[in-house]
Formats: structure tokens, C-alpha cells, sequence
């Protein structure tokens, strides 16, 4: 039970924050489908709603962090999911600071601290979008506020109404996804932008500002081969020419994260059951590498951002000591080696200005924040989802099920899943933040960031065997309470 006054004091208000319906029964599997779909589709449209009365010249403060904080700028969803993760930081890190005392095996409990990330989630929507609309970032059209009449503050509220409403969108679009669809509504829509991002960086016949070459991989390869002869590229300029600029590199990249995301999804230590009424009936509990999942990472790259988020207006208000930025890109200081490497041109010599020993600085710091970021985070993410040991020991009791060899009781199965899950999870966490540095390393298609396409692969694969489970579950009702339903 909840130990923190201030909570306590907080519980009749937040349990009256409005929420979406949870379904009364089973929810059909066609009818979870349709859910899903019909979100994502709502998702691209609302990407594709422009903030009304918001200038050309507005800066987007999360450009490098876009893919993951699945947003799109100057339309509703500004913020994407943005608030939802940083509340999550925010309430992960308290509860493992041992701030808030709650304990999320307890039924109230755990629906408290639900509620309690409800809360902060409107909190947070407040303080990322004043801001960018009051910070400079966010501008409003001075045309369009002479012609209204409204001025330029009263058009400037009206851009902080509509990001504010487009982040309480994307909450209630997630909550319908986790309630009445399939999987999290937060994956769902990092998918969608990677997707986006890969299919626009394959394809797109657009010439790309900066090198007068097309945007797309495809017919920028097909540009390279018109221009250039063999013997030109072949030499070790015109190699590294293909490699790079071409995006030869970028593609070779991203074949090699999707074949590794899948092979260590697969990769796993498998704990046997047996069920203790019917005889014969056996099964197996997965202990994947990646056991918490790869979403902790999003709260690790949002961390980074939400720090990029605040050297960017320290910097703006004069405060130089942070570092200086060129557009939302740090160039010194503090803030350049607290910022993620995100391509080639980060750290290769001749592409970036900065020196040898810098670049160095700004990787280690990359590596170690990443890795032990990601550790933590998928820890805290286990404990809070109810896949640590003690919750796990539980289902498995539920479910009649027990471990061979070992007595029917939940501390006995408790004791063996201690054995592999805190381990497992560990591991997972810094293979897993080791492999989304090494992926920023040498980019993406489409520039979605090696981060955000290890999470898109791996939300796939995790969602294709969601389906799979949902399947099952239809035609062998009795394993829903196993599967989790």
C-alpha cells in the first residue's frame, strides 16, 4: 500500500482524470485489429493537421530526436509522445529512488501509480509545449495576426492551445491501442514514423539541398552511377563519396540492425512448466536476452533530448556556458558531449569540424549513457510492469502451472526466476544501448536514427508475436489467463 502522504492526498483527484472505457470481457480479435488500424490511420492524419497561425520560420527543438518522440513538426502532434515518456522517466526514477513507496504488485497500487503517470502525463504536456510556443521556438504568423485582429499573443495562445491538445490527443490514442487494440499505442506510432522515414529515404526523387543529389537511396545511387565513371569510384575518394554521401553505408546499416534485432529477439532462455492437475500438459517460460523489450531505451533517448530541450533555451536565454548550437545541432561545450551521435558526419574525420579528441569524448560519453541508461531503465521497467520474479512466480501460480522438481509455491518459482530474469535483464539492457550507439554510428535510411529503427524492428517483431498469441488465445480460450489476458 501507497506509504506517501502527497499521494495519498492526490488519489481522489487523479482517479477522476478522464479515461478511456476499459472493455467489459474478451475483445475479439478482429475488433482489436480494427481498434489498432483505425489509430494509426487517425495518427497520419493528425500528422498531417498544421498548427493554425504558426509561422514558416518556427525551429523544431526535438529535430534529431523526432523518429523516437514519434511527432511531426508544426502539425497537432508537436509533442508526440514526448510528455508520456518523460513522465515515465520522471515516475521510474522516483520509485527506484524509493521517493514514492508504492508497491506495484499490489492491485491499488499498481493502479494508482497508473493514474499517478496519467497526472503527470497532463503535467508534462503543459511544461514541454509553453516552452516552444513562449521560448521562441514555436512562431506566430504576424500576417495572420494583423488580419485577425488577435495580435501576436493572442495568436501565440491559440498555437499553445492546439499543441496542448494535440498532446492529450496522442495519450487517449495510446490508451485506446493498450485497452482495445493490439500492443501500445507509443510503439504503434514510433512504427509509423520509422516507416515513413525509411519508405521517403528508399524512394524520394527529391534533390537533397545540401548535395544537389536525390533524397531517396535508389535513384540517388542511379544519379552517382550517370555521373561518375567506374575508375572514379573506385578511387578512395570516389569510394568514400559512395559510401557515404551515397548512403551506401546508411543501407548496409540498417540491413545489419534488422537481422541483428531479430536474431537477439529470438535468442532466449527458456524455463520449463508443467501444469500440476493435467497430466501431460507442459509449456515454457521465455526469458528473451531483451527481456524488458527495447522501450526503456525511449526513456533513455528522451532523457537526452529533454537535456538538449534545456541547453537549447538556456542557450537562447545567454547562458553560453552550456555550449553553443548551430540550429538545434550542439557545436561546443557542455552540451555537444552530452549530445547522441546520430551519423557518420558526427565523428568522421572530414566531415565533422571538430577535433579528434572531442569526438572521442563525446562517443565514450554516448556509450556509457546509453549502456547504463539502458540497464537502469529496463530494471525499473521489469519491476513496473509486473515482470519481475515475484510477479511473474504469481502468473505462474494463477495459471496452475509449476516449475518440474520444485514445490507448488510462488516463493520456490520466485526463487528460480531470480535466478535468470534480474541477469538476463541486465544484460539485455546494455547490449541493447550498446547496439542503438553503434547503429547512430553509421546511420540509417531516411535518417531515422539507429535508436529509433532498432526500436521500430524490434516493436514489429514483439507485435507480430502478439498476433500470434491473439491467435492462439482464439481458438484455445482456456490460455488466455496464461497469456495474460
Amino acid at each position: 500500500m501507497s506509504e506517501h502522504p502527497t499521494i495519498d492526498r492526490l488519489e481522489p483527484f487523479i482517479k477522476r482524470l478522464p479515461a478511456v472505457s476499459k472493455p467489459e470481457g474478451h475483445v475479439h480479435f478482429r475488433r482489436k485489429l480494427t481498434w489498432t488500424v483505425g489509430v494509426l490511420v487517425i495518427y497520419f492524419i493528425l500528422t498531417n493537421v498544421p498548427i493554425f497561425g504558426l509561422s514558416p520560420n518556427s525551429q523544431d527543438l526535438f529535430g534529431f530526436y523526432r523518429a523516437i518522440m514519434a511527432g511531426s513538426q508544426g502539425s497537432l502532434v508537436q509533442l508526440g509522445i514526448g510528455p508520456i515518456v518523460t513522465a515515465s522517466i520522471i515516475l521510474q526514477l522516483f520509485k527506484g529512488a524509493d521517493i514514492i513507496k508504492l508497491d506495484t504488485s499490489d492491485p491499488r497500487d499498481q493502479a494508482l501509480y497508473q493514474q499517478l503517470q496519467k497526472f503527470l502525463i497532463f503535467v508534462m504536456i503543459v511544461v514541454e509545449a509553453v516552452p516552444q510556443v513562449f521560448g521562441g521556438f514555436l512562431v506566430p504568423d504576424p500576417a495572420l495576426a494583423a488580419s485577425t485582429g488577435l495580435g501576436i499573443e493572442g495568436i501565440r495562445l491559440l498555437i499553445l492551445f492546439q499543441v496542448m491538445f494535440g498532446g492529450v490527443l496522442v495519450l487517449f490514442l495510446d490508451e485506446v491501442v493498450s485497452k482495445w487494440g493490439i500492443g501500445s499505442g507509443v510503439g504503434m506510432f514510433i512504427v509509423a514514423g520509422v516507416a515513413q522515414g525509411l519508405v521517403t529515404g528508399t524512394i524520394n526523387w527529391q534533390a537533397d539541398p545540401t548535395t544537389g543529389l536525390a533524397v531517396g537511396i535508389i535513384p540517388r545511387v542511379i544519379q552517382i552511377f550517370q555521373q561518375f565513371t567506374v575508375q572514379q569510384l573506385l578511387s578512395t575518394e570516389g569510394l568514400t563519396f559512395f559510401l557515404f554521401r551515397g548512403d551506401i553505408l546508411a543501407a548496409i546499416s540498417t540491413i545489419a540492425i534488422f537481422v541483428i534485432v531479430v536474431y537477439v529477439e529470438t535468442t532466449r532462455i527458456e524455463i520449463p512448466l508443467a501444469h500440476s492437475a493435467v497430466r501431460g500438459a507442459r509449456g515454457r517460460f521465455p526469458v528473451k536476452l531483451v527481456y524488458a523489450s527495447v522501450l526503456p531505451l525511449i526513456l533513455v533517448r528522451a532523457l537526452q533530448a529533454n537535456i538538449q530541450m534545456i541547453g537549447i533555451l538556456l542557450y537562447n536565454a545567454g547562458f553560453t556556458w552550456v555550449g553553443t548550437y548551430v540550429g538545434n545541432a550542439p557545436v561546443s561545450g557542455l552540451m555537444y558531449y552530452l549530445a547522441p551521435i546520430n551519423s557518420p558526419a558526427n565523428w568522421l574525420p572530414g566531415l565533422t569540424p571538430n577535433p579528434g579528441w572531442q569526438v572521442a569524448i563525446r562517443a565514450t560519453i554516448d556509450i556509457l549513457f546509453m549502456v547504463i541508461g539502458g540497464v537502469v531503465f529496463a530494471l525499473f521497467w521489469v519491476e513496473t510492469t509486473g515482470m519481475g520474479p515475484k510477479a511473474v512466480a504469481e502468473q505462474i501460480q494463477r495459471s496452475g502451472m509449476s516449475i518440474p522438481g520444485f514445490r507448488r509455491d510462488p516463493k520456490i518459482i520466485e526463487r528460480v526466476m531470480k535466478r535468470y530474469i534480474p541477469r538476463v535483464t541486465v544484460i539485455g539492457g546494455a547490449f541493447i544501448g550498446f547496439l542503438a550507439v553503434i547503429a547512430g554510428f553509421f546511420g540509417t535510411i531516411g535518417n531515422v536514427g539507429g535508436t529509433s529503427l532498432l526500436l521500430a524492428v524490434s516493436i514489429v517483431y514483439r507485435l507480430y508475436e502478439q498476433l500470434a498469441n491473439e491467435e492462439v488465445m482464439e481458438m484455445h480460450p482456456m490460455l488466455r489467463g496464461f497469456l495474460g489476458e
